[in-house]
């Protein structure tokens, strides 16, 4: 338990980063479904579309240091090579 004033401080501060730090990556995850959603469904133009966002999501949280940028780089060419196979499949 935290004794100090400061500690105290720290504690109630790092539970409130936690929380908009999950709330970041549950919004990032929610775009990658939406993205195996649009790949499932077969629609390539909305499987694109639903890339770009998850694209653009999944880097600006590993630059706020959320997520390795190594896991982030996975997923993002994961999809990408997904929703290639797909529109060119089309």
């Amino acid at each position: 338990m935290a004794n100090t004033k400061s500690a105290k401080k720290a504690t109630r501060v790092i539970a409130r980063r936690t929380a908009v730090n999950k709330a970041r990556r549950t919004g990032m995850r929610t775009t990658w479904r939406a993205v195996e959603d649009a790949i499932a469904s077969g629609d390539a133009a909305k499987a694109a579309a639903a890339l770009r966002d998850a694209e653009s999501k999944t880097m600006k949280v590993a630059g706020q240091g959320i997520v390795h940028k190594n896991l982030a780089s996975r997923k993002v060419s994961r999809l990408s090579k997904r929703v290639a196979a797909l529109s060119a499949k089309n």
